[in-house]
């Protein structure tokens, strides 16, 4: 895989990108210092690419019960079980950032149970922790155990759509060799 192409398939961005594109690339560069290889891995067709950053956009950033930090946490624990490396380090890395906490996020990276969670995280993680590998076995003492610490059924629509969202994020990551931004590896430390 070259340096230029962000995944194993040769799908050149879109060029020259729409206005709208650009512009969003060009504040991910402002904000960021980096255009994430996840957008420009889906820059082959500008659909996908709005579609892609549409949903992840409702899911991560939107209002929501969850704070941003436990989606991410979510993002992490979802991928340290895929063993996704893209969505590893890129939100290991937002999960540093948000928490200020370098040490949380390895731990979610390795073995999210050795960190120390509160309740309501802890049931959280393993709700997400089962719709990633069992998910035909979720009952309904799953979801009441989430409202029992204080989870609503919004939060847990919420938990259930992004640990799916980035179950099947995990999978084309890895199908197709989607490598993180080397950036990513050096922040929030």
């Amino acid at each position: 895989m070259s340096p230029k192409q962000p995944t194993a398939l040769d799908l050149p961005m879109v060029d020259p990108l729409p206005a709208a594109t650009q512009k969003y690339f060009d504040i991910c560069q402002e904000k960021l210092g980096m255009v994430p290889n996840v957008l420009q891995a889906h820059a082959f067709d500008i659909d996908k690419l709005n579609a892609f950053t549409a949903l992840y956009n409702d899911l991560m950033l939107a209002d929501s019960g969850l704070s941003k930090l436990e989606r991410e946490m979510i993002a992490v624990v979802v991928s340290s079980i895929n063993k996704c490396f893209y969505c590893l380090t890129a939100h290991g890395q937002a999960v540093r950032a948000l928490s200020g906490d370098p040490i949380l996020g390895e731990m979610l990276v390795m073995n999210w149970r050795a960190a120390e969670l509160d309740a309501r995280q802890t049931a959280m993680l393993l709700f997400a922790e089962k719709v990633t590998v069992e998910s035909h076995k979720i009952v309904e003492a799953d979801r009441e155990h989430l409202r029992s610490v204080g989870f609503s059924d919004r939060d847990i629509w919420d938990i259930s759509n992004v640990a799916g969202f980035y179950n099947m994020s995990n999978r084309v990551a890895s199908a197709t060799d989607q490598r993180p931004n080397d950036e990513y590896h050096a922040l929030s430390r």
